[in-house]
Parts: C-alpha cells; structure tokens; sequence
C-alpha cells in the first residue's frame, strides 16, 4: 500500500472522525456511523457521502468491511498506520544508535 494513499485518506477530517467512531466501536453499518457522525461531530453528510469517505478509507487499506445479510458492518484495521509509525521509529532509532 503506497504511503501517499495513507495520508490522503486521513487527510479529510471527515474520514479522521470516521476512523475515532471506529476506534471507539468497530463494526458499525453506515446508518450507525452517519448518526454518531452527526451527533457527536455535528457533521450532516449524506448517507452516499459517508459511503464515499469509507471507500477511500477502504483503499487505503484502513477501514474493511464484511456484508452479513442486508447489514455491512465496517471495521478500523489500523495496521497500514502501525507499519508506517514502526518504519519511521525503526529508522529513528538506527540514526541514534550512529551517534
């Protein structure tokens, strides 16, 4: 996954609000997630532009989401974020250890 699709999917405050629902409940349906959106971030999106949001989050390989009959539930995977903060520790960490 190119780093660049990381950024730019949590560059919109939107889908940075998307991904703190999803940090704080996993597996929420569109519906859940456009009424938390709007009650606790004051945001009225569209149901189709919360769907756009977790597209692009689903791109970037941050947010999946499994259909289990009429409902699909979307989930956080916060690995792409957790490989790219260890790549820079890691790389941090090696320059102190030259010094």
């Amino acid at each position: 996954m190119p780093v660049g699709d990381i950024f730019e999917a949590i560059a919109a405050p939107v889908r940075r609000a998307i991904l703190d629902e999803l940090t704080e409940r996993d597996g929420q349906t569109l519906f859940e997630l456009c009424s938390r959106l709007a009650m606790k971030h004051d945001l009225s999106l569209t149901r189709q532009g919360v769907s756009q949001h977790l597209e692009v989050l689903e791109s970037a390989g941050l947010v999946v989401s499994v259909r289990q009959g009429r409902y699909k539930f979307h989930s956080l995977r916060a690995e792409p974020l957790k490989e790219i903060t260890e790549r820079w520790l890691r790389t941090g960490k090696q320059k102190e250890r030259r010094r």
